[in-house]
């Protein structure tokens, strides 16, 4: 009985989340954003306010970056490319995710710029939630492949900026997360990563 109450708080809350994102759709029909994603963010943010202020602040990053105009042909993003240091996988995992397999050794943290690897890995993302069949399954599978990883590929800066992405800009978007070919040592560096 229990699980129905919630549902309907949650589609309660929904629907109000909904009422007062309209005029902004209304008046301007670019911002507006699917019901999926006004569930993924009040999945996250819990609470109906709390989903608001982060989808306004969302619907203004997305604009203020240029997320739109991310693509191939962008010098910063080819170089990435053309580094091998992810890929948005043409098959997707065992329920439907669209698979970003992320290849460790082919980035060195001593010789990137954070700011042309977040327009990467925000590109990168884009281009795998396209790919979500919303109506089947909305979030992806990341996987990191450690094969051949070393100190020099341990970029802490970069993976708090992925995880910051993740929560407050593709919120509820992560399904699956997977670390293959773990060397030894990583077991130190997750243990950092993790308490984040």
């Amino acid at each position: 009985m229990s699980v129905n109450r919630e549902d309907k708080s949650f589609d309660e809350d929904f629907q109000e989340l909904k009422s007062r994102l309209e005029p902004l759709f209304d008046a301007e029909p670019l911002k507006a954003q699917s019901d999926a994603c006004l569930r993924r963010f009040l999945r996250a943010f819990e609470d109906v306010n709390e989903a608001y202020n982060a989808l306004i602040k969302n619907i203004n990053w997305r604009e203020e970056f240029g997320v739109h105009c991310l693509s191939r042909g962008d010098d910063d993003i080819e170089e990435q490319l053309s580094l091998g240091k992810a890929e948005v996988l043409h098959y997707p995992d065992h329920v439907g995710r669209p698979i970003v397999l992320v290849t460790a050794r082919n980035h060195d943290a001593r010789n990137r710029d954070l700011n042309v690897l977040t327009k990467f890995i925000i590109y990168i993302l884009e281009e795998a939630t396209r790919k979500c069949d919303e109506g089947v399954i909305d979030n992806l599978c990341i996987t990191f492949d450690l094969k051949g990883f070393s100190f020099n590929n341990m970029d802490y800066g970069f993976v708090k900026q992925l995880i910051w992405l993740l929560s407050r800009r593709y919120p509820e978007r992560l399904g699956k997360c997977l670390i293959v070919n773990s060397p030894f040592f990583f077991t130190g560096c997750w243990a950092l990563i993790r308490l984040w």
